[in-house]
């Protein structure tokens, strides 16, 4: 797995990146698809934030942390990502089964992938379906009408691209806006 560290207001010591390196190794070993991790590391008003992207067989895993100390942020965020990688896994063994035409019961699913301590966690489903029209606007407008409708994010087609958008509240307080490639 190759490792690439980003330090955004801090220089990222060599003992932070050994250490780094050393807890994400666990994840490979854990899971051998992660073909590559993207460290970055911050201070914002006193808290020092680690996010991590990992790239998994071309899906993208993020997790970030925000603590008073820097290798409790990096030891949390790898617990995060440890859990997003054994729900992944999980489901990745069930569709190449299914792919191959034989269902695994879920209990040697689980058993693959849980450790003994843990207890299975049940994976989330669809449950309602909603259709509605995506009109025309721009990002400003559609971020007014999230707010009015009290949502954390707004499907809508971009009136300048007219493709369609995805606006969305950040932890911040701030807007993020995703545009397909």
């Amino acid at each position: 797995m190759q490792i690439i560290f980003t330090g955004k207001h801090l220089d990222v010591t060599p003992s932070l990146r050994e250490y780094a390196e050393t807890k994400l190794s666990k994840l490979s070993r854990f899971f051998d698809h992660v073909q590559e991790a993207h460290v970055t590391e911050s201070i914002t008003r006193g808290q020092h934030i680690v996010e991590v992207t990992l790239k998994v067989d071309g899906t993208l895993i993020r997790a970030e942390e925000r603590t008073s100390d820097m290798y409790t942020s990096l030891d949390q965020v790898v617990d995060k990502l440890e859990g997003q990688l054994r729900r992944y896994k999980e489901r990745f063994i069930t569709r190449t089964q299914e792919a191959l035409g034989g269902q695994k019961p879920t209990e040697l699913v689980a058993a693959a992938t849980a450790t003994p301590a843990e207890e299975e966690e049940p994976l989330p489903e669809i449950v309602r379906t909603k259709r509605f029209a995506v009109k025309p606007m721009g990002p400003e407008e559609a971020a007014m009408e999230m707010e009015l409708i009290g949502h954390d994010f707004f499907v809508f087609r971009n009136s300048e691209s007219n493709e369609v958008n995805v606006i969305y509240r950040r932890r911040d307080g701030n807007y993020g806006l995703i545009e397909p490639l």
